[in-house]
C-alpha cells in the first residue's frame, strides 16, 4: 500500500527546503515565481494534501463542512446531491459522516458526531433529521428536517402538512373514501404533520378517519411490512392507502402483490418524499415531492453564511412540496 505523501517529499522532489513548500503552500511571500511554479508542480504530480488536523491547528479552518447523519438511506443520500452540488466554488470540501458504528441511530448522535468532528475537520455542519438541535456551538450548524421541527437553530425542513393534504385530496378527487393511513415514527414532528394534514383533508371532505385504517410503519420499508398486510387483509379493506413516505408505500405494493391485489386496479397507493426508488417502481409510484435535493443546496447556502459570520441569516427556510401523479393511483374498484 501507497504511503502518504509528505512535506518532505516534495521539498526533496522539487529541491527545496520544507519552508520553502510551507510557503508556497500557505501562499505567504519571500518565495520567487520560478520557485513557487516547481514546488506547485510537484505537489500536484505527487499528490500532496497536507493533514486537515495540521492545518486547522495553523489557521483554524480546514475548509471543510460536514454533512453528519444517522444512517445512509435515501433521503439522505438525495441531501448529500444537493450538497455536493451546492459547494462548488465556496472554497470548501464536503465530508460525509454517519455516526452509525457508534450508536447513530440513537438519541443524541449528533452531538456524539459534532464531538469528534467539530475544531479540527470541520468549519461547519449540517445535521440531517438530529434527534436534538441543542448542540454544543464549536462550530456554525444548520438542520435538515428535525425531529422536533424548527427550534433555536438555522432550520431548513419542507411543507409536510401542506403536502399531506395533497396527497389525500388526490384519493379523494379519483372518488376513494375508504382511505387507510400509514404513519412514520411517532416521535418525527414530520411525521405528526403529515398525520395531521391527512386528518384535515378528510375532515375538510366530510369524511371520518376509520381508526382501524391508521396503522404506524416507521418510515421503513421493513417495518411497515406487517401494518401494510394487516391494513390489506381486513374484511373491510381501504380502497386507497396514503404512506407518510415512499419506502412504505412501496412496502404497501408488495404487501398488496402478496395478497393478490392489483395496483392501481384494486388498490391506490400514494407515498411522502420522491426519492428514486419511486420512480423506478413497478408501477411507478404516485407521491409528494419534497425538493431533497434544494435542502442540502439550502443548507450548504445557510452554512456557508454562517461560517462568514454574516448577521442577516435566513432562520427557517420551509419549501414547497408538490403532487407528482404516476401509476398507482386511479378510481376505486365499481
Amino acid at each position: 500500500m501507497r504511503s502518504r505523501v509528505t512535506i518532505n517529499d516534495v521539498a526533496r522532489s522539487a529541491g527545496v527546503s520544507v519552508a520553502t513548500v510551507s510557503k508556497v503552500i500557505n501562499g505567504r511571500y519571500g518565495v520567487a515565481a520560478a520557485t513557487s511554479e516547481r514546488v506547485q508542480e510537484v505537489i500536484e504530480r505527487l499528490g500532496y494534501e497536507s493533514s486537515l488536523v495540521a492545518r486547522s491547528l495553523r489557521s483554524q479552518r480546514t475548509n471543510v463542512l460536514g454533512i453528519l447523519v444517522a444512517e445512509f438511506e435515501p433521503f439522505s443520500t438525495e441531501i448529500l446531491k444537493g450538497a455536493s452540488r451546492a459547494v462548488e466554488g465556496t472554497g470548501f470540501d464536503l465530508l460525509a459522516y454517519s455516526g452509525s458504528g457508534h450508536s447513530g441511530g440513537s438519541v443524541g448522535w449528533e452531538r456524539r458526531s459534532l464531538s469528534r468532528l467539530s475544531g479540527t475537520l470541520i468549519d461547519g455542519a449540517v445535521l440531517v433529521t438530529p434527534t436534538v438541535v441543542e448542540v454544543r456551538d464549536d462550530v456554525p450548524v444548520v438542520a435538515i428536517d428535525p425531529h422536533r421541527g424548527p427550534t433555536g437553530i438555522a432550520t431548513v425542513d419542507a411543507d409536510n402538512d401542506a403536502g399531506a393534504v395533497l396527497a389525500t385530496e388526490h384519493l379523494i378527487s379519483l372518488g376513494h373514501r375508504r382511505i387507510g393511513f400509514l404513519g412514520g415514527r411517532a416521535d418525527l414532528e414530520s411525521s405528526r404533520l403529515r398525520e395531521e394534514g391527512f386528518r384535515s383533508a378528510m375532515a375538510a371532505a366530510g369524511l371520518s378517519v376509520d381508526p382501524e385504517l391508521v396503522r404506524v410503519g416507521g418510515y421503513k420499508r421493513e417495518g411497515a411490512d406487517r401494518p401494510a398486510h394487516e391494513l390489506l387483509s381486513l374484511p373491510d379493506r381501504p380502497t386507497a392507502v396514503f404512506a407518510a413516505n415512499d419506502l412504505m408505500a412501496l412496502a404497501t405494493i408488495d404487501a398488496a402483490e402478496d395478497l393478490g391485489l392489483r395496483v392501481p386496479e384494486d388498490l391506490s397507493v400514494v407515498g411522502f418524499d420522491d426519492v428514486p426508488e419511486a420512480v423506478a417502481a413497478n408501477p411507478p409510484l404516485t407521491t409528494v415531492a419534497q425538493p431533497i435535493q434544494q435542502m442540502g443546496v439550502e443548507a450548504i447556502g445557510l452554512l456557508v453564511d454562517l461560517i462568514a459570520g454574516r448577521d442577516d441569516v435566513t432562520e427557517h427556510i420551509r419549501l414547497r412540496t408538490r403532487l407528482v401523479e404516476r401509476g398507482t393511483t386511479a378510481p376505486p374498484p365499481a
